[in-house]
């Protein structure tokens, strides 16, 4: 059984899949898109003919800042998802604590939603996420990047 919590109709965070049977659970749940941040597993290797679309997005939970490319992955791949009016994308880390939660942060953010805001629905579907001041600052330069990136040019 894998641990998860919707923070959003389409947008759900937790913790480590396991194996195979975990993936086909999600796949019956109707989650088409996985985002993995764990860096010390790959999910290809547990995603066995599910039709689960897998990111491997990993990083290490060092609380150290995190690069801008990091969430430009996660929040593209989210993005494209969602043109899909069918897509459920679960984003998942280790216990979901910290790394899950924070590209969940970067998503709501690139969808328009205000940090204070994110982090409140977050940290009300999965109580046990944690924002790191240094995470979220992290967040907050990409999202002025992605803010400067959405600017119409003239």
């Amino acid at each position: 059984m894998v641990d998860y919590q919707f923070v959003t109709e389409k947008l759900a965070v937790g913790g480590f899949i396991r194996n195979v049977e975990n993936m086909r659970e999600l796949a019956e749940a109707g989650f088409t898109h996985v985002i993995n941040m764990m860096h010390e597993f790959d999910d290809h290797s547990i995603n066995d003919g599910t039709g689960v679309v897998v990111l491997q997005n990993g990083t290490t939970d060092d609380f150290l800042p995190k690069p801008s490319s990091l969430f430009w992955t996660g929040v593209d791949f989210t993005l494209l998802a969602l043109e899909n009016p069918n897509a459920k994308i679960y984003v998942h880390c280790a216990a979901g604590v910290h790394r899950s939660p924070l590209m969940v942060l970067a998503i709501m953010r690139a969808l328009g939603y205000e940090r204070k805001q994110a982090i409140n629905m977050i940290t009300e579907a999965r109580p046990q996420a944690n924002f790191p001041p240094v995470y979220v600052m992290s967040v907050e330069d990409f999202m002025r990047e992605f803010r400067a990136a959405s600017q119409p040019t003239t």
